[in-house]
């Protein structure tokens, strides 16, 4: 597995046999909270092992045991946990938590999965896995991208503000939000290894993706809007690495991974025999996807040569004639995981939130310091260290850093000034860190 190791062989094969599902009203037990650190340590191991290219055996084993379609429902559980639980634990008159952190975890927690089956998605064999699950995450991921769309309509994600008279549920809640637009990201890279198999996806997930969703429209759409990009002070910025970075003038005509994400799918989708045979070029398909024609620049074909094929293919397309909408009588499967837990949870929303503010977020004090301690022992700082994509950013005014707050040596700061500005929202969060670090 590399030099470094998070996990021994036999380690991750036990974490990943204990992979289960859990029902909405134990997110964020003591069972789950285990799960949470074991997704955790898979998924940073899973990065070591991409990160060193000496074979991937954490995306073997959750294919050996038929792990995906489990990890695709803990997604799906904890998005629903979120719309529909989150907000009404909000609202509660007596909830007034002295700390955060456990609730931080399951909000969090929809973004472990995600990364971790972007990591591993890239392998054909894991979307073959997924079996029906597949179609349930082609579901996620259009609602992501969905939002996505409609954020960068309405200007764009929002800012990290500092807010001195937030409380600390409120500066959950834009933590929470700002997660999402991450969690959108991650949601595109994954959406594009489906598309890597789509020759041997099944008719109902072609016709899921085609026709129920219209994805290459959808995708034409993400172009246009291009949401990872943003002018900041004159200055182009783009979202790469989980944060917004500006980029030098030299590198501005340079392709971004996103953007590359966007135009691979669209390749996939628009060039592949099986789903050019099944999607429909009506008079509105043929007007959004014409309009990729203005992106395909020299520059562009020049950074992804096969882009060559898709300039072509709409050449065609702009002489052909529009197709009327199809009205073939389809049996297909549908996608299942959000309507029956939403189903089997409908009207019990008040009464989880209730639940869970009495018996998992409301821990003493002497659970959180045993919950730090865990947290310290699964965020080992030489593993961050290694998946980390660049160097580290000062948590206060994202400059490169090279000092690390000396109490719990979890923040970077670029120098003393920022760090003592910063104290005010990292304070809680050290104390509680270098608690747990004692106790061990």
């Amino acid at each position: 597995m590399g030099d470094l190791e998070l996990l021994l062989p036999g380690e991750a094969a036990v974490l990943v046999r204990g992979l289960r599902s859990f029902p909405l009203r134990e997110i964020g037990s003591g069972g789950w909270n285990q799960q949470h650190e074991n997704l955790e340590k898979l998924n940073m191991q899973a990065i070591l092992d991409a990160t060193a290219s000496q074979g991937e055996p954490i995306q073997e084993l959750l294919v050996t045991h038929g792990k995906i379609p489990t990890l695709v429902e803990e997604l799906i559980a904890v998005e629903l946990w979120k719309q529909k639980v989150f907000p009404v634990l909000c609202r509660l008159e007596d909830f007034k938590p002295q700390n955060t952190f456990p609730i931080y975890m399951v909000v969090h927690h929809e973004a472990s999965i995600i990364n971790l089956l972007e990591t591993v998605f890239f392998h054909k064999e894991v979307c073959e896995s997924a079996e029906d699950a597949v179609l349930d995450l082609i579901d996620y991921c259009h609602r992501k991208l969905t939002l996505l769309v409609a954020q960068s309509s309405r200007g764009g994600p929002p800012e990290e503000e500092e807010c001195q008279s937030s409380t600390p549920m409120q500066e959950l809640q834009k933590q929470a939000e700002l997660m999402e637009f991450e969690i959108a990201s991650k949601a595109l890279s994954v959406l594009r290894y489906i598309t890597d198999c789509v020759d041997s996806l099944s008719l109902s997930t072609l016709n899921r993706m085609l026709s129920t969703h219209d994805l290459p429209c959808l995708l034409v759409e993400l172009l246009e809007h291009n949401p990872w990009s943003r002018r900041e002070g004159g200055k182009l910025q783009q979202f790469e690495g989980g944060r917004w970075q500006t980029v030098a003038p030299s590198e501005q005509q340079k392709l971004s991974k996103l953007d590359g994400q966007v135009w691979i799918a669209l390749y996939n989708l628009l060039l592949s025999h099986e789903a050019r045979a099944r999607y429909c070029f009506t008079s509105f398909a043929k007007g959004q996807l014409l309009k990729l024609q203005a992106f395909l620049t020299d520059t562009l074909v020049d950074q992804l040569p096969n882009l060559a094929g898709l300039q072509g293919f709409l050449a065609h397309l702009a002489l052909t004639e529009t197709q009327p909408p199809k009205k073939d009588l389809v049996l297909e499967q549908i996608p299942e995981i959000w309507e029956r837990l939403e189903r089997e949870n409908r009207g019990k929303w008040q009464a989880i939130a209730k639940y869970q503010l009495r018996h998992v977020f409301s821990p003493s004090e002497q659970d959180l310091r045993l919950q730090a301690r865990r947290w310290a022992e699964t965020y080992r700082l030489d593993v961050l260290e290694a998946i980390a994509p660049e160097r580290p950013r000062c948590a206060y005014c994202s400059a490169e850093a090279s000092k690390r707050c000396s109490r719990c040596q979890n923040e970077w700061y670029c120098c003393r000034e920022c760090q003592v500005k910063h104290w005010e929202k990292h304070g809680k969060a050290c104390v509680l860190a270098a608690q747990g670090d004692r106790a061990k």
